[in-house]
């Protein structure tokens, strides 16, 4: 009697799990969604009224202050409804930071079918990880300390790019970056899958730093690549 007790009580706390496991991923889905508005309207206005973008070394600072701030708010307030307008008011600001690569995108013939195309591959492989990551029975937690030491790299390749401006460099910059990034993905969203992310926050400021970087590193490569002058 005590062992079926214990069966029971095993299977109702195992049943109650998985339930917060899945709210969890739901509201990070849709606030993931609902973020995106923010950012498109960000990125249109920062087009439309040609919002001045600081560029170089003194651009990267400013960008990471303002960033790294956002993201201490949001962490801070997670649990409130604060972290959510954070969330909401980081991606609007992030939206302002494509000023300068839809710019220079639209600045092409087919500029408009490039950040559609770029828009298109990255949502296709968010959907292809996210979709491997919640059905796959491989432990990808592993891969956290190595992605981290890959985004350090990152960022040091990106910084002396400012300095040598290698078009070389920033090609491999951009596809270091979308490995990275999509690597990312399959190992945040199995953080939800598997309850080491409980805040949908949190998780949706981690997945929504996966696709922007995905996104703006695909479309200044297909610019690169396929960008056509009149």
């Amino acid at each position: 009697m005590i062992n079926l007790q214990k069966t029971y009580d095993l299977s109702g706390s195992s049943a109650n799990s998985m339930a917060v496991r899945h709210n969890v991923l739901r509201n990070t889905y849709w606030l993931l969604a609902l973020s995106m508005i923010p950012t498109v309207l960000g990125a249109f206005a920062g087009v439309l009224m040609h919002v001045p973008v600081p560029r170089g070394f003194i651009g990267f600072i400013v960008f990471m202050a303002i960033a790294y701030g956002f993201i201490w708010g949001i962490e801070k307030n997670k649990n409130s409804g604060l972290g959510v307008g954070l969330l909401l008011g980081f991606t609007f600001f992030m939206g302002l930071m494509l000023t300068p690569l839809l710019t220079r995108t639209l600045g092409f013939s087919n500029g408009g079918s490039l950040i559609m195309l770029a828009f298109g591959g990255t949502a296709a492989v968010f959907a292809t990880l996210a979709s491997i990551a919640t059905v796959s029975k491989r432990d990808f937690s592993a891969m956290g300390k190595w992605l981290f030491a890959g985004v350090i790299v990152m960022i040091v390749a990106s910084l002396a790019n400012i300095y040598f401006q290698m078009p070389a460099l920033h090609i491999a910059i951009s596809v270091m970056v979308i490995g990275i990034f999509s690597a990312y993905i399959l190992y945040d969203v199995q953080q939800i899958v598997n309850g080491g992310e409980t805040n949908y926050v949190s998780a949706t400021l981690a997945l929504y730093l996966d696709v922007y970087n995905i996104f703006t590193s695909l479309l200044s490569l297909l610019g690169l690549a396929g960008g056509e002058r009149d």
